[in-house]
């Protein structure tokens, strides 16, 4: 069966990262998600132990347990996005937990070990605003300057530090702000994570973290529902009834607020996240990605609304950045 593709009318509200890897490149190119045996500072007691309340990186990464070496990662992906998509070039990303939390040359290893791959044109590197010291960006952008496609996916998920602290992630707003102008210092596009529905977090939450992300500058965005998976303290929390994870309207219409609100040079890089059936305890609709899509493409057509309606951008500049 093949794999679906975004609804094209979403494609013209939302300026996609789909979309955008085709037209730069002429053909479409997937992301490959890899998990390259990283730790996270939040777990190991450097940070913390335990990782951040919603954590079991499990729901994140379907190779989270023992990973497999990166070269039959990436050939065991490539084979089945082929046959599904029909796609010939590849991105990896390097997903599972903190992706630049180990000395550089291991990391150079670790990197270097995908690019090598003809069919790998670049890279996303999944990682904490605290974790990625100035040498990290200096190897990114040496392979930007060999022509890579290099992008550095930021966790920061809300922008209030009092959510951060609930949540446990161990960083402030202003380790993000800081690895983020200093990756802009050296033009590594930067796309940040935004979690909708964190604990004590609702639609005002959500537009400050965005209204906050965009004053510093960023290139890309992904926003997630926040999702209750096994063996994780939130779970504990949603088990004993303090915690109540959003109803899909109301997601939903969170998203569609933010699009409006995001200028349409911005590249939403995804709209929504899903958990396994197996893991997944709450909500229910998390399972459901397309479900999601569509819902989000039918509220901004019910809107007749695209990308930076609310930021004063004409519609014709969505086509024209897309």
């Amino acid at each position: 069966m093949p794999y679906p593709v975004l609804p094209r009318i979403l494609s013209a509200r939302v300026h996609t990262f789909g979309q955008y890897l085709l037209q730069r490149y002429g053909q479409r190119v997937h992301k490959l998600a890899l998990h390259a045996g990283f730790t996270c500072p939040n777990r190991d007691g450097v940070k913390g132990h335990g990782g951040c309340t919603f954590c079991n990186n499990v729901s994140f990464s379907p190779n989270a347990q023992e990973p497999p070496p990166l070269d039959a990662q990436l050939e065991a992906g490539r084979t089945v996005v082929a046959k599904r998509t029909g796609a010939r070039r590849f991105m990896g990303y390097f997903q599972a937990y903190t992706n630049t939390y180990d000395p550089l040359d291991a990391l150079r290893q670790r990197y270097d070990s995908v690019l090598r791959h003809p069919d790998v044109i670049g890279l996303s590197i999944g990682t904490r605003p605290d974790c990625v010291p100035e040498a990290v960006l200096d190897l990114l952008a040496s392979y930007q300057a060999q022509g890579k496609e290099i992008w550095l996916e930021l966790g920061l998920q809300s922008a209030d530090d009092r959510t951060l602290e609930r949540i446990n992630r161990g960083h402030t707003f202003a380790d993000y702000r800081t690895t983020a102008l200093a990756a802009a210092q050296r033009g590594i596009p930067v796309c940040a994570h935004l979690i909708i529905g964190l604990p004590g977090e609702g639609r005002t939450a959500a537009l400050s973290s965005l209204q906050q992300v965009l004053e510093i500058g960023v290139a890309g965005l992904k926003l997630h529902p926040l999702h209750v998976v096994q063996h994780t303290r939130l779970a504990l929390d949603w088990q004993r009834g303090s915690y109540q994870p959003l109803a899909r309207a109301d997601y939903v219409d969170i998203c569609a607020d933010l699009v409006e609100r995001t200028p349409p040079t911005v590249i939403y890089h995804r709209l929504t996240g899903t958990a396994s059936r197996d893991i997944l305890l709450a909500p229910d609709w998390c399972h459901q990605k397309w479900a999601v899509l569509n819902a989000i493409e039918a509220e901004l057509c019910r809107r007749d609304s695209r990308q930076g309606d609310c930021c004063n951008f004409s519609h014709h500049q969505l086509v024209s950045s897309a």
